[in-house]
């Protein structure tokens, strides 16, 4: 987010904190802040609930967090999600397979939202739904300029996600563009594992998922993939390009249209940028397959809000508290963004060496374990 500096304006009432961007790590950093006891403002541009390109795993490591960002604002959402516990990884004619410890929670991104949105509302939050902020001016509070009016914070958290004339721009994979694509299928018997399907040009994933009053309960699958522009547009596209998916695929029948994202790049992470602290994919987008989307940006959100707990008291600076929560990143999020790197540069080898290291982790559990656990 560009922040520009600006003669001081009269102001209105002054909020904490300013959240802009409504998903989940908008949502988190937002409620975290609210129940430490702080004014603040949460814009969403968006409506909710809304379907988006997501894998809809929640990672073992994260579901006390989520539990307690929730309260009793979604009664039963998480009690019915279904339990991942293993990993299947479809790559070169070989199925490999390894636990996954602690279990994941597969949860439907349409109801993950718009619980968490009713959470930050039930918080005490001040969350306005259709907001666009059209820029950000920065004098002595940060002001968030919107259509109808202008608001002010003492602290900016952006959520924007990747794109957004508010996220930092960077120089990213200029070379290969990537697309996303997720859709929902009714399978009889869905397994309860995340099946990967590896393929030259991208990757698709597979899982149950359950939705609130689901009429497909205990068949719908998230098949969430991300392929070469080039290769593939649309999911049944996709399909074609691994013969176990393409096979497993011909019973599905939809549930829903399909939703697209284009296009994805990969960079290093940057979570602050003029004081300003970024969370979830405004701050990094990671790589789908491994799982920790949802993760990461339900760990920054309540970070950066709880790095800025200590400026709110006037205990130090805004500076400070923006690089506190640059190196809490760099140690806890950051490292996740390197493993997901290796892998994929992996991915990338030639088919002959693919095709060896597949038989190695096909071999050796101990070495499939460890490859999984590089992406926790």
């Amino acid at each position: 987010m560009e922040v520009v500096r600006a003669p001081n304006t009269r102001t209105d009432a002054v909020y904490d904190l300013a959240v802009v961007g409504g998903g989940p790590a908008g949502t988190s950093a937002a409620i975290t802040a609210a129940r430490a006891g702080h004014h603040v403002l949460l814009l969403e541009r968006g409506r909710l609930p809304r379907q988006r390109v997501c894998g809809e795993f929640v990672s073992g490591e994260s579901l006390d967090l989520l539990a307690n960002l929730l309260a009793d604002s979604a009664p039963g959402l998480l009690a019915k999600a279904p339990r991942i516990s293993e990993a299947r990884l479809f790559v070169e004619g070989r199925i490999i397979c390894a636990p996954v410890s602690p279990p994941a929670a597969s949860i439907g991104r349409f109801d993950l939202d718009a619980a968490l949105w009713r959470a930050a509302e039930q918080s005490g939050i001040d969350a306005r739904l259709l907001v666009t902020a059209e820029s950000v001016e920065r004098h002595e509070r940060f002001e968030i300029r919107t259509a109808s009016r202008n608001f002010h914070a003492r602290a900016l958290i952006s959520a924007v996600g990747r794109w957004s004339n508010l996220v930092v721009r960077y120089a990213g994979d200029s070379g290969t563009q990537w697309l996303g694509v997720k859709g929902h299928f009714a399978e009889p018997a869905a397994q309860a594992s995340v099946d990967l399907y590896f393929f030259d040009g991208g990757y698709c994933g597979v899982q149950p998922v359950h939705l609130a009053g689901d009429d497909a309960a205990g068949n719908r699958v998230n098949a969430c993939a991300m392929v070469r522009s080039d290769l593939a547009r649309t999911l049944p596209e996709v399909f074609r390009l691994h013969p176990q998916l393409h096979m497993r695929a011909r019973e599905w029948q939809p549930l829903m249209e399909p939703v697209t994202t284009f296009p994805l790049m990969f960079r290093k992470p940057r979570p602050t940028k003029d004081e300003t602290l970024f969370v979830g994919d405004a701050a990094g987008f990671v790589d789908p397959f491994v799982g920790d989307g949802i993760s990461l940006a339900l760990r920054s959100g309540a970070m950066a809000a709880e790095c800025l707990a200590p400026f709110f008291s006037s205990e130090i600076s805004l500076t400070e508290a923006a690089d506190r929560y640059r190196r809490k990143y760099d140690t806890e999020l950051a490292p996740v963004f390197r493993s997901s790197s290796r892998i994929r540069q992996l991915l990338a080898l030639p088919r002959p060496v693919r095709r060896a290291a597949s038989h190695l982790l096909e071999r050796t559990p101990a070495v499939s374990r460890f490859f999984v656990k590089m992406t926790r």
